[in-house]
């Protein structure tokens, strides 16, 4: 916050606070809100009703509840006193914000994203850990679906994403953030919606999931994976597709060394998949960071010129789409080491080919 020249940290919902605090607030119209003063006590502003779920940490931040007939803003803006500069959450709901603008004249305020998502970017060893934990999981239900053990041909996109769902979350995550199941020309579209389609034989299918692994402090780190497999023998034109995916990818992990701008890491990828001829298929950045949110920074994408550190964790997962035929990605979670880059999912990357 000194080095930002920041007074005044305003939390609200999001993944900021639970990463802050271990408690993580309901999105509700009741104000809940951590004010940390650069110098001074944090306090956690919680309605009073919810204040049975936060677990006390009185080292860390002590507790201001509120009732029902108090203006939870009134209380924010005492505990900030005169503020120069206050930095709210990314996520703070534009009610609270507009109230605090009113509240706080004079007052200039930022995103505390300046101040905490570079402190968020870099994992130490226990989230790496945590990571690895979730990523190990959601290989165990990777190596499944390419085994064939997880049934496709006959079902719909949506039963097989609920089936998806119902083993990330008996792999021992508590929360599913997304199973997308992409078959045929519908893996064509990179954030498709798992419908009614019915997966036939001899076609692609895309599955891209991951979730939330609860941790002790009661933050939760995220998983995130997405493998192809065919339903039959491919045609020799999608294995040249893969082909090239698959060397574009590898070639970017290998390339995601400390110090490495992160532009940079996309553009290995990205280069490669262009030389072949699918530059314009490549409808997406390389990759994202992750950790308690599954999308956060470091960004692997053009213009972002920040070099790689230590603890640095990121998405490598390039793709090519062709509308109205097919589409592949491939996609491994990534940690930068002073070693060398460390994938932890470990799950085949070739294309698996199951029954039909």
């Amino acid at each position: 916050m000194e080095e930002s020249g920041v007074d005044t940290l305003l939390v609200s919902i999001g993944a900021d606070l639970p990463w802050l605090t271990g408690y993580e607030a309901m999105p509700l119209e009741r104000l809940t809100m951590l004010v940390v003063p650069r110098d001074g006590t944090a306090t956690l502003v919680v309605p009073r009703l919810e204040v049975p779920r936060v677990t006390e940490r009185p080292d860390v931040f002590a507790i201001r509840a509120w009732d029902e007939h108090h203006d939870p803003l009134d209380v924010v803006a005492e505990l900030a006193g005169p503020t120069s500069v206050a930095a709210v959450s990314d996520r703070t709901w534009a009610l609270f914000l507009i109230g605090l603008l009113q509240r706080m004249p004079g007052t200039e305020f930022r995103s505390a994203g300046e101040v905490l998502a570079p402190l968020r970017a870099v994992k130490g060893p226990d989230e790496v850990a945590a990571l690895r934990r979730a990523a190990e999981a959601v290989d165990r239900i990777a190596a499944a679906l390419q085994a064939g053990e997880i049934p496709l041909v006959g079902r719909t996109e949506a039963e097989v994403s609920a089936d998806l769902g119902r083993r990330i979350r008996a792999e021992g995550h508590s929360r599913v953030n997304f199973a997308i199941v992409a078959a045929g020309e519908n893996a064509a579209s990179p954030h498709h919606e798992p419908g009614p389609r019915v997966i036939g034989p001899d076609e692609v299918v895309l599955c891209d999931f991951g979730g939330t692994m609860p941790t002790a402090d009661g933050t939760g780190y995220c998983s995130d994976i997405t493998r192809c497999v065919y339903t039959g023998e491919p045609p020799s034109e999608f294995a040249e597709l893969y082909a090239v995916l698959l060397h574009a990818q590898q070639a970017s992990v290998a390339s995601a060394l400390v110090g490495t701008p992160c532009e940079a890491v996309d553009a290995v990828a990205r280069d490669h998949i262009a030389a072949a001829g699918h530059g314009d298929q490549f409808v997406h950045r390389t990759g994202h960071g992750i950790g308690v949110e599954e999308h956060e920074d470091p960004y692997i994408v053009a213009g972002n010129s920040t070099p790689l550190r230590p603890g640095h964790a990121f998405s490598i997962e390039p793709g090519i789409y062709v509308t109205g035929r097919w589409g592949a990605r491939l996609e491994d979670i990534v940690v930068a080491t002073p070693d060398g880059p460390d994938a932890l999912n470990r799950a085949d990357h070739r294309l698996a080919v199951v029954e039909r």
